[in-house]
C-alpha cells in the first residue's frame, strides 16, 4: 500500500494511492485507514511531506562506499544526529538555498523509515512491528555551515533541508533497493540499499535502546555516494535547478531550487 498526504481545501488528509488515483481517506496511518468517497487525481491535488514527524533522526556514514569516498574511518556503531522538524517539505517545495554559504549547499537521498507505533528497546525480530513503511528523503545540507562548526546539527537543519516523499510505501522490501539522485536530469548517485553498513533492523532497534520512538518519527538512513563535496571541483545545488530523489518502488521526490530573498 501507498500512503499520500494531500491538500483537501485548506486542510491535509491522508489518502491511499492506486496507480494515479488517490482515494481519500477517514483516519490516519497510525490508527487505522478507511477510504472515503470516490478517488481524485494524483495530478489534481498537492502532495505534502507524507508524514509530519514528531523527530527526524538521521544517520551519517551508513553507506560504505560513501564512507570510503569521505575517507573517514569506518563506523563502529551508528553515527547519529538530528535535523529539526521545521526542516520537512514535501514534493515539488522548493528548497531554498540560505544567506548563509548559499553556494555550498549539498544533495543527499536517504531511504526513511517511518515508525508506526510507539516503541522502546525493540528487539531486532520485532522490527517490522513498528515500521510502517519508507518513503524518499534528501538530507540536503550546508557544507559551509557543517565543516566550520565541526558538528552537524546546525547545517542540517536550515527550513526546507529535508523534503520528503511522494508516499510512503508500507510493502517495499528495504534490504535491496536502487536508489537515485538526479540534477537537472544528470545522475549524481546511483547505489543499493544492499550497500548499507548498518541494516534497517540494526537501526531501529540500536536508535530504540535509548530514546523513545513515537509513531511518525522518520529515521534517515544514511546517503549513497556521490554527494557533491566529494567531487573534484565540488558540486553543489544551484539556483534554477531541479533535484529527483529516486528508490525503487517507492517513486521519485523532486524538488526545484531557490535563492533565499
Amino acid at each position: 500500500m501507498k500512503i499520500v498526504r494531500f491538500l483537501a481545501g485548506t486542510q491535509p488528509k491522508y489518502g491511499i494511492l492506486e496507480g494515479d488515483q488517490i482515494y481519500p481517506c477517514y483516519g490516519d496511518p497510525f490508527e487505522g485507514l478507511a477510504k472515503q468517497g470516490n478517488p481524485v487525481n494524483r495530478d489534481s491535488v498537492r502532495l505534502l511531506a507524507p508524514v509530519s514527524p514528531p523527530n527526524i533522526i538521521c544517520l551519517g556514514l551508513n553507506y560504505k562506499r560513501h564512507v570510503e569516498e569521505c575517507k573517514y574511518p569506518t563506523p563502529l556503531t551508528p553515527l547519529l544526529f538530528f535535523k529539526t522538524t521545521t526542516t520537512v517539505c514535501g514534493p515539488g517545495d522548493p528548497i531554498i538555498l540560505p544567506l548563509h554559504n548559499p553556494d555550498e549547499i549539498d544533495y543527499e537521498v536517504e531511504l526513511a523509515i517511518v515508525i508506526g507505533k510507539k516503541a522502546k528497546r525493540v528487539s531486532l525480530k520485532e522490527v517490522d512491528k513498528v515500521v510502517l513503511g519508507f518513503t524518499v528523503a534528501n538530507d540536503v545540507t550546508n557544507r559551509g555551515t557543517q565543516f566550520k562548526d565541526g558538528q552537524w546539527a546546525k547545517g542540517k537543519s536550515y527550513d526546507t533541508f529535508c523534503p520528503l516523499g511522494p508516499a510512503i510505501d508500507t510493502d517495499v522490501e528495504e534490504d535491496n533497493l536502487d536508489i537515485m539522485c538526479r540534477i537537472d536530469g544528470k545522475v549524481m548517485q546511483r547505489s543499493n540499499t544492499s550497500d548499507l553498513l548498518f541494516s534497517i533492523c540494526h537501526l531501529v532497534s540500536y536508535i530504540s535502546e535509548c530514546m523513545t520512538l513515537l509513531p511518525g518519527t522518520i529515521i534517515l538512513t544514511g546517503t549513497p555516494e556521490g554527494v557533491g563535496f566529494t567531487r573534484t571541483p565540488p558540486v553543489y545545488l544551484k539556483e534554477g535547478q531541479v533535484v529527483e530523489c529516486e528508490i525503487q518502488g517507492i517513486g521519485i521526490l523532486s524538488n526545484p531550487v531557490i535563492r533565499e530573498v
